[in-house]
């Protein structure tokens, strides 16, 4: 089992209960799931500090000292509370009893009980959660331009997603951008395409990825979504060159100004340490589950080739086909107000270069077929998040 860390155990125990027995169990309990922990004992001065904060709820007859220090930890925290319990000297008929009153007051929280591979993995599990939600605290992000016009359904609720995931949502004139790129240098770059458009169009899409550093840097932001359509008229370029090589640098850089999707790849990031693939589901087969997923540009970390082509809509600029690994992936998508999610696993089966859509291409096959009804009936929005491997239990434990 690989040792984690930042885990803090805290305890309750009745006083009816001798001491030096409830240690000894403790200690074999604890030890038994093979993690890494800090016990912390009764003392809670630090509560929520670390990465994941435990209750050990020992013994039975200490709902009354929770329910006495709960308005405590609640000034120290607004995570879950987490009830780890043995199972011995009545401590899940305790644990239940104080899970009642937190639901009763509309407090969230879980025993975790079990055996102790089930209790270890889901240590694990929550371990990586929270780490990634504090990582998210004070996280910017930018929406450079506004949302484009025909994402009429991709807006955000700014206040939630503060309250919510500790992101704060910063507005950015388009102007600021053009006159960022206005500064910069035409200069040349290295153009591997035979095509002269292409060679043509790649100084300036320099540019635009110069130019959006510059941004990031000026308004301190971690990441963003740009209205990039309005490039195409303004500078006669695309934005996908810049976005792919952003992604591949840490930065979360999304398209069109879809606020959602931003936040989709936001989350990806904090808790995976990876990028993700915006793109637009291009067809669906509910009889097979087999879908297509298709834009112009993907962040180059997550591909195992690329080639540069012309922007699919306008024809010009520089748009990105990308050749990401067959294998498992897992879709995700999150509401801009965090009402609901959707999070599905499948596999890419095959890239494709067909003309007729975004250049990277994406045939996804769902292990469950019947999650197509969700596209066709109940979608959150049209963009949705791509990435390596299957990681659904991650997702659904951070909304």
């Amino acid at each position: 089992m690989t040792q984690m860390k930042h885990i803090a155990i805290y305890t309750l125990t009745s006083e009816l209960h001798d001491e030096k027995a409830v240690n000894a169990v403790t200690q074999e309990f604890l030890e038994s799931l093979g993690i890494g922990y800090v016990l912390k004992g009764n003392d809670y001065s630090d509560y929520g500090t670390c990465g994941l904060s435990l209750i050990y709820v020992r013994t039975g007859g200490t709902e009354g000292i929770f329910k006495r220090i709960l308005p405590e930890l609640q000034a120290k925290s607004s995570r879950p509370f987490y009830l780890l319990t043995s199972g011995k000297s009545n401590s899940l008929a305790a644990s239940m009893e104080i899970l009642s009153y937190l639901q009763q007051h509309g407090i969230k929280g879980e025993i975790i009980h079990g055996s102790t591979d089930y209790i270890a993995q889901r240590i694990s599990v929550l371990e990586r959660v929270e780490t990634a939600i504090k990582q998210l605290q004070g996280t910017r992000l930018g929406i450079i331009g506004e949302p484009s016009d025909w994402l009429i359904s991709s807006q955000a609720d700014k206040a939630k997603v503060k309250e919510q995931l500790g992101i704060e949502l910063v507005d950015v004139p388009m102007q600021t951008l053009l006159e960022a790129i206005g500064k910069k240098n035409e200069g040349t770059m290295d153009a591997p395409s035979e095509r002269v458009e292409i060679r043509e169009a790649l100084p300036g899409a320099q540019r635009i990825y110069e130019a959006l550093k510059d941004i990031v840097s000026d308004y301190r932001l971690n990441g963003f979504t740009l209205r990039c359509f309005d490039l195409l008229t303004a500078v006669k370029n695309t934005g996908c060159l810049a976005l792919a090589k952003l992604n591949a640098e840490g930065y979360v850089a999304g398209c069109e100004g879809d606020v959602p999707a931003m936040l989709s790849m936001m989350i990806v990031r904090s808790l995976l340490g990876i990028s993700g693939f915006q793109a637009n589901p291009s067809s669906i087969n509910p009889e097979t589950g087999e879908m297509v997923f298709a834009h112009c540009t993907i962040p180059l970390d997550m591909v195992e080739r690329y080639e540069y082509d012309t922007h699919f809509e306008s024809g010009i600029g520089v748009g990105i086909r990308g050749f990401m690994k067959e294998g498992p992936i897992t879709i995700f998508k999150v509401a801009g107000d965090l009402s609901r999610h959707f999070v599905v696993e499948g596999h890419l089966v095959r890239n494709q270069s067909k003309p007729d859509l975004c250049r990277t291409q994406q045939v996804i096959q769902l292990c469950d077929k019947s999650q197509t009804g969700y596209f066709l009936k109940n979608p959150i929005g049209n963009h949705h998040i791509i990435m390596p491997g299957h990681h659904k239990e991650l997702i659904e434990n951070i909304l």
